[in-house]
């Protein structure tokens, strides 16, 4: 028996291959599906099954083209909203055989209706793993307020109520020796405080996971669900969409993508279409030199969570500028959020239009050490773009908040013709704030280079007092 996890750190996604006896399974796939097709002809085994957890929000799962293209039975838990492509939906407590060993699924709903896990049992019939999709995280449990977004009833304390049942009556009866093997880990917005461990035991978690204190009433657990959650992002329902009803395929997706164009090409695509344009280098090299009126979302990042939340329709048109080389990596990471509509890419990149003699933009950039002078002798305006959760934490005293994760809301704070000093964490999220605030006509806005971390290392900034974040959304 195999089992291996294939983790995405993008999207923070665990997803799982299952092989025995020449049989495999496939648990919760990721958009681009050849690499599970070519680890399944590794072995010379046939993938059987595709499982699905739940109809995911935050990614376009590939379950339909892996069965379409390897014949294997799609399996869902118990549902509400039957599916618009062919699909086995399975029974609490069936059995599906995998060579020889058997998994079963367990209807486990609470992050959504229909969310199932899967025990997977060897070959003597023992219980070894339990994949829980996003109904148990290492240290959390799924967030109950998504569903709401797709079937208006399913209000989040219906949901968190049913899975205080869940996990009590599904999970926490099962031996502790058996691994947990979730859907998502530190990073996922589908949690709110999920370990960096992928995997633990269940016995493990039932001592250190607040959300399985066997001492919790249904009020206490509900109450502790609900508090710190924010706003999913934008992107999630229709995602959710996407898996309920379908997709086109990939593959039609990045033969439509795959378009070099030369800088006046571009130039030309760019004006008659008016598509988004988004720039995936590094922050760095986008404050040197940039399109203008493009945005940064830099490849090197939680690019595809960064994408979905702030580009607010998955349907947008998007011309790519991209590193030499990494234009491929783009495409899949937007598509695998359900951004299908790239319509082509700049040809040798940003050095490329620079050599054509087109015009450039810049960002203004200070080192932390510089804005420390600076404010030493003058009056400054300091933004900061990192989540409310971390403001609440630990922040300079004089800096407002404007989280980066709003920012429609959060651009209302400012004004286009004052100067602002901004900074995030590290600097990944205050260069994709001044991009889209440049876009809109905010000309003031500075850069602060390494970011509050930085910023605090100087020791000359005064800070609030540290408090332990209880979220990270």
């Amino acid at each position: 028996m195999v089992i291996e996890q294939i983790y995405t750190g993008c999207l923070a996604q665990g997803a799982y291959y299952i092989e025995s006896d020449g049989e495999a399974a496939v648990i919760d796939p990721l958009r681009e599906v050849q690499p599970y097709i070519d680890r399944a002809a590794k072995s010379g085994a046939k993938i059987k099954y595709v499982f699905e957890t739940h109809y995911h929000a935050d990614f376009v799962s590939g379950h339909i083209d892996l069965a379409k293209k390897t014949g294997a039975t799609i399996v869902l838990g118990p549902v509400l909203i039957s599916p618009g492509y062919e699909a086995y939906i399975g029974k609490d407590g069936e059995e599906f055989t995998i060579g020889k060993v058997k998994i079963r699924l367990l209807h486990t709903p609470g992050h959504t209706m229909e969310s199932s896990c899967y025990l997977l049992m060897d070959e003597n019939g023992q219980e070894k793993a339990l994949f829980t999709g996003d109904t148990l995280f290492i240290g959390d449990v799924g967030r109950p307020d998504l569903a709401q977004k797709v079937v208006e009833d399913l209000t989040p304390e219906k949901l968190a109520s049913h899975l205080y049942d869940s996990l009590r009556n599904k999970i926490m009866t099962l031996p502790d020796n058996i691994i947990i093997y979730p859907a998502h880990g530190a990073g996922s917005p589908c949690g709110k405080k999920m370990s960096k461990e992928t995997t633990d035991t269940l016995g493990n978690q039932k001592k250190t996971n607040y959300a399985l204190d066997p001492s919790l009433t249904r009020e206490q657990f509900v109450a502790k669900l609900l508090d710190g959650l924010t706003p999913p992002p934008g992107y999630f329902p229709a995602n959710v969409l996407m898996n309920v009803k379908g997709y086109e395929s990939i593959d039609n997706v990045f033969e439509r993508a795959k378009r070099p164009l030369k800088p006046t090409e571009f130039e030309i695509t760019a004006t008659e279409t008016r598509p988004l344009v988004l720039d995936t280098r590094s922050a760095e090299n986008f404050a040197k030199g940039h399109i203008p009126n493009s945005i940064n979302i830099g490849l090197d990042g939680s690019f595809a969570i960064w994408a979905g939340t702030l580009i607010t329709d998955v349907n947008t048109p998007i011309l790519l500028i991209c590193d030499a080389g990494r234009e491929e990596e783009a495409i899949t990471r937007l598509a695998r959020v359900g951004f299908d509509n790239v319509i082509g890419y700049l040809d040798g990149g940003f050095e490329a239009w620079k050599k054509a003699g087109f015009e450039i933009d810049k960002v203004e950039q200070v080192t932390a050490e510089e804005l420390a002078q600076i404010h030493k002798n003058s009056e400054v305006h300091i933004v900061d773009v990192r989540k409310k959760s971390e403001y609440d934490s630990e922040h300079l005293v004089e800096a407002i908040n404007a989280p980066l994760d709003y920012i429609n809301d959060s651009m209302k704070l400012l004004s286009p013709d004052t100067k602002y000093y901004v900074h995030c964490a590290g600097g990944y999220r205050s260069m994709a704030f001044i991009s889209i605030l440049k876009s809109r006509g905010y000309e003031h806005l500075v850069d602060v280079k390494g970011g509050f971390k930085a910023i605090k290392e100087t020791g000359k900034f005064r800070m609030t007092d540290y408090v332990c974040p209880t979220t990270e959304l």
